[in-house]
This record gives C-alpha cells, sequence and structure tokens, in this order.
C-alpha cells in the first residue's frame, strides 16, 4: 500500500512537471507577447522645462481635476495644462486664458504660488496677471515616476534627454 502511495505521488509530480518542462511557457511562443496600445510621446528635456507659459483661452477637450483658489477656478486639461477662469461671478466664470504645462496631472496653491505635478517634476509657478506671464520659480526633477500608459505601461526606452508627457495610441496617425 506504502509503495502504490508513493508511486501515485511520483506520478502526480512527474505529469505537473512535464507540463512546465516540455509545452513551454507562453513568453517562449513567438509572437506572443503582449504588447501596450499606446506610445509615449516624448519631449526633449530642455523644452520640457521652458515649456510652461499662458496663451489665450481655450475650449476644454478632457477635463480632469478643478481648483479653486480666491476668486479664480483652474481646470486640468489632462497632460496638457490648465484652463484658468475669473471666478468672481460663481454662476458665470469667464475663461480668461490657458497656462500650458505638458504633462501636467494635478495642482496646488498657496500663497498663490501654483505646485504643479508637470509629468515626473515637481515645480513651483508665479502668476503674473497684468502681462500674462508664468514664471517656473523652483524645479525639483524626477520627483514623481514616470507617466504610465492608459493601460498600464511603462516606457522603457526613453533617450536619457527626454520626458514622457503623454501617451497616444498606436493607432492614430
Amino acid at each position: 500500500m506504502k509503495m502504490l502511495l508513493i508511486g501515485l505521488l511520483a506520478a502526480i509530480n512527474l505529469t505537473t512537471l512535464q507540463s512546465c518542462c516540455f509545452s513551454g511557457c507562453p513568453d517562449d511562443i513567438p509572437g506572443n507577447t503582449l504588447t501596450s496600445l499606446y506610445e509615449p510621446i516624448l519631449m526633449d528635456r530642455t523644452a520640457f522645462e521652458e515649456s510652461v507659459s499662458i496663451s489665450n483661452a481655450r475650449n476644454i477637450e478632457e477635463s480632469g481635476k478643478i481648483y479653486v483658489f480666491s476668486n479664480k477656478l483652474f481646470v486640468n486639461e489632462k497632460l496638457d495644462g490648465f484652463h484658468m477662469f475669473n471666478n468672481q461671478n460663481p454662476s458665470n466664470p469667464i475663461n480668461s486664458g490657458f497656462l500650458t504645462v505638458p504633462g501636467a496631472t494635478d495642482v496646488s496653491i498657496i500663497d498663490n504660488v501654483l505646485y504643479i505635478n508637470q509629468a515626473t517634476d515637481l515645480i513651483a509657478v508665479t502668476i503674473d496677471e497684468t502681462t500674462s506671464t508664468a514664471t517656473v520659480t523652483k524645479r525639483i526633477i524626477n520627483t514623481f515616476p514616470p507617466l504610465r500608459s492608459p493601460d498600464g505601461d511603462i516606457a522603457f526606452d526613453i533617450p536619457e534627454d527626454s520626458v514622457v508627457i503623454g501617451w497616444q495610441s498606436i493607432f492614430e496617425n
């Protein structure tokens, strides 16, 4: 009886090991690789660090978070920047401009300084409304991990002097 039990356990173990050894793993089969449906949008680090600016108001296409500060309203345009509204009359906010910040996902405001998550960097920005200019007063590079694609992928082949500022579908051209 004991020999029968040992033989049965040996047969089960061999069958289990055989499925790993002889049938291979899915990643051993040519053409069976997982691929992201998105490719990274890259920006040169120097251009990225000089990209913060104010431009004319534009329509909201894909809104993200909304931030209210004093009589101002900021609406994130995902990975592109912030729509700026004069919110003195909350029942009728006026679109007053667009703060271009490639890779922007979030903002917080303390003492009239905007702290913005710009892709991998944390930046501090002041806005001069009289001249319609934005000034980056501080930048802490690589504070945040690289942006992930909508399907959760991470770009691995990023040139050293580039930053991922977004993702586009591989089917768009």
